[in-house]
């Protein structure tokens, strides 16, 4: 049996294409197996909630960012019209209103919390666009390719301010609690994001050093989602670590997930182009674990990788060129590792739930919410 970081990985190469989902993962507790879930609704009603508080912050932005920011969350097109765009699943508004019911308090004691994670995780989303020279996000332009650099910048600055001041505004201990918390994932966000710029430029990095990346740029705010409505509810420091585990692991599933539609994703799911990590050469999970795995096929992938980093013409390489990169990726075992390292994260999430005291119906929500994260198309 390959291993990887002492996980157990494939015993064969996967077979699965494009379009097939990450396998179901049963509930681990017996409400979220009992309790029917619409997570539609969960979604919706976060989306519901947050949006006015969104819009109303976003406009205080002196202009114009105001409509740069619009833009971005699809409430108007590149000429400024109204639009109905995807400004995401809004999976983060629904943690953290989810999170405010554990403490016995209503959704909407949430909603600032919710609002604020919001746009931190759009701040970041601003500039790893830049970063990465992503020109696509939601099946439309990035804000730096329609407005420029400068805009993308300044307008993701713009909402990481944005999001504290609407916290403090709160004027209450618990809003000073909710902030530190934010803050925190704030700084463990930026970090994961300098290493995984820093990752593009090596020639191997290990398991460990993925999964902490990762760790931090998607588990660390996706934790804090699931905390600080619990936080505004008046929660104690132990249940809102104990969420916050959760989130956490569900940010590493959620991330697992979002490693293998960077590589095999439908762009039609997705948004981004065919093989786009691998045109980025990030070192996503799939790439390391093949890496790691030994035998022909990773040996051969280690050796095209770091020939590409040195090749002038990679920007020039066919779908061809990057499908085969994609292939011995799944040989080496990479792709069903990820998958399997998904499944893992989600049983530890779910896990941390028994921990912390909230209602069945709670705790089935978080549950199903779990499962929209790990069993997605790609």
């Amino acid at each position: 049996m390959n291993t990887v970081s002492g996980v157990a990985g494939p015993r064969t190469p996967g077979t699965a294409t494009r379009g097939e989902t990450v396998p179901t993962v049963p509930p681990a507790s017996k409400a979220a197996r009992e309790t029917a879930v619409d997570v539609t609704a969960l979604l919706e009603r976060g989306r519901t909630l947050a949006t006015p508080v969104l819009r109303a912050a976003i406009d205080r932005l002196a202009p114009p960012m105001d409509t740069v920011a619009a833009y971005h969350f699809g409430w108007i097109d590149a000429e400024g019209n109204p639009a109905s765009g995807d400004s995401g699943k809004a999976v983060r508004p629904a943690l953290a209103l989810l999170s405010a019911e554990v403490t016995g308090a209503a959704p909407e004691i949430g909603v600032p919390g919710a609002v604020a994670v919001e746009l931190v995780h759009n701040f970041s989303l601003l500039h790893d666009d830049l970063m990465d020279g992503d020109e696509q996000r939601r099946h439309r332009d990035t804000v730096w390719k329609v407005h420029g650099p400068a805009q993308a910048i300044l307008v993701g600055d713009a909402l990481f301010a944005l999001a504290n001041e609407l916290l403090l505004e709160l004027g209450t201990v618990e809003a000073g609690r909710a902030t530190r918390r934010l803050t925190t994932a704030s700084r463990a966000l930026i970090d994961g994001q300098a290493q995984d710029i820093s990752y593009e430029h090596r020639d191997r990095v290990t398991v460990e050093e993925c999964l902490e990346m990762e760790g931090n740029k998607t588990g660390a705010l996706l934790a804090c989602a699931c905390s600080i409505g619990a936080v505004l509810g008046g929660a104690d420091d132990r249940t809102a670590d104990t969420l916050e585990k959760y989130g956490y692991h569900l940010g590493l599933a959620f991330q697992a997930v979002d490693d293998l539609l960077g590589i095999w994703g439908d762009p039609d799911a997705t948004g981004k182009q065919t093989w786009s990590d691998l045109r980025q050469r990030k070192k996503s999970l799939p790439v390391v674990a093949a890496l790691a795995a030994g035998g022909s096929a990773s040996e051969r992938l280690g050796e095209i990788l770091a020939a590409d980093a040195k090749s002038s013409d990679f920007a020039n390489f066919s779908e061809e060129e990057f499908a085969a990169r994609a292939a011995l990726i799944e040989e080496a075992g990479g792709r069903e590792w990820t998958a399997e390292e998904a499944r893992r994260q989600y049983a530890i999430a779910i896990e941390a739930l028994d921990a912390v005291d909230m209602p069945d119906r709670v705790r089935a929500q978080f549950a199903a919410l779990a499962d929209f994260v790990v069993v997605r198309k790609r």
